[in-house]
């Protein structure tokens, strides 16, 4: 079984501000060559980040910085294999890394997972009767640390190519989905509900964004306002999502999509019901503030 997102590659223009931005959005670095970058969460998940024109990246499904690779770990060292039989000739391997690319031109790497088991720290909520938290207030974070890497979003120019893939080859199954847009695909039952959502942008397959999941929404807020107060440009949120139910909060970033905090998604098991929605603003966000907030004056920054 296919566990989540053990790792991402990007491919970068500058190296020196990709190093800052993940410091500090709360990454921890390895120190290590001088053309390659690697950072990672509290539980493992690695984030690696080369030049562009590094020959070692794989090839890249748009031009500029992006996503070159997604990792995906696997509980079972069976699985791998039968990952391979399933790919048959698209199937390669580098440096004992099962490759394949996906309908869009996107390397997908499968090792056994290299994450370990992290326990969030989980607030309880108060409310009339209803006494979770006593004699304790709920907490203020400076910033965030994030604890795995939770999904990827993608844009692809064909969906159904794209579903064929991750459904048919690698065993995702469909949480929620935008008929005939966009579908939300978790990798394990019971998981979360989605490691991969992709959009269809025919003829412009790319990075959307890449989400790094937090404890709670204290510290999705923690997170964003240290980055604000860094300078980093908010590109939407704090907000909700009403398909997941997470709260986020997404940054513009040097990796040519954005990143994103978020916290308290959906759990599912072979009972979650999928749904399908239509693609509106309203089904992507419950509530978002634009602009973001400003991290030294606690107000909404205004878009320009």
């Amino acid at each position: 079984m296919i566990t989540g997102v053990d790792a991402v590659t990007f491919g970068v223009t500058d190296l020196a501000e990709a190093r800052a931005y993940l410091a500090d959005w709360g990454l921890a670095e390895t120190p290590g060559p001088k053309d390659k970058l690697l950072f990672s969460t509290r539980d493992g998940s690695e984030v690696v980040v080369r030049h562009n024109d590094d020959p070692a990246l794989p090839s890249a499904m748009q031009a500029g910085p992006t996503l070159r690779m997604v990792v995906w770990g696997v509980d079972d060292e069976t699985t791998i294999p039968a990952i391979a039989a399933r790919l048959g000739e698209e199937a390669r391997w580098e440096d004992g890394l099962l490759l394949a690319t996906d309908p869009n031109g996107l390397t997908h790497g499968f090792r056994p997972t290299r994450r370990v088991a992290v326990e969030a720290d989980a607030q309880d909520v108060n409310g009339p009767g209803v006494h979770r938290r006593v004699d304790q207030r709920s907490p203020v974070y400076e910033r965030a640390v994030p604890i795995s890497i939770g999904h990827v979003v993608l844009f692809v120019d064909n969906l159904e190519k794209t579903l064929d893939f991750f459904l048919k080859t690698l065993g995702f199954v469909v949480s929620d989905s935008y008929p005939g847009h966009a579908a939300f695909l978790r990798a394990s039952t019971p998981g979360p509900h989605h490691s991969a959502f992709v959009l269809q942008r025919p003829g412009k397959p790319g990075l959307n964004h890449v989400a790094f999941t937090v404890s709670n929404i204290h510290e999705v807020f923690g997170g964003g306002l240290a980055m604000s107060a860094k300078g980093w440009e908010s590109d939407l949120g704090p907000g909700r999502h009403p398909i997941s139910s997470a709260y986020f909060w997404y940054f513009k970033s040097p990796f040519g999509g954005s990143l994103e905090y978020y916290a308290d998604d959906d759990w599912c098991t072979e009972n979650w019901v999928a749904g399908e929605f239509e693609r509106t603003p309203n089904n992507f966000t419950e509530w978002a503030i634009a602009g973001g907030i400003d991290g030294k004056t606690r107000r909404q920054s205004r878009a320009a």
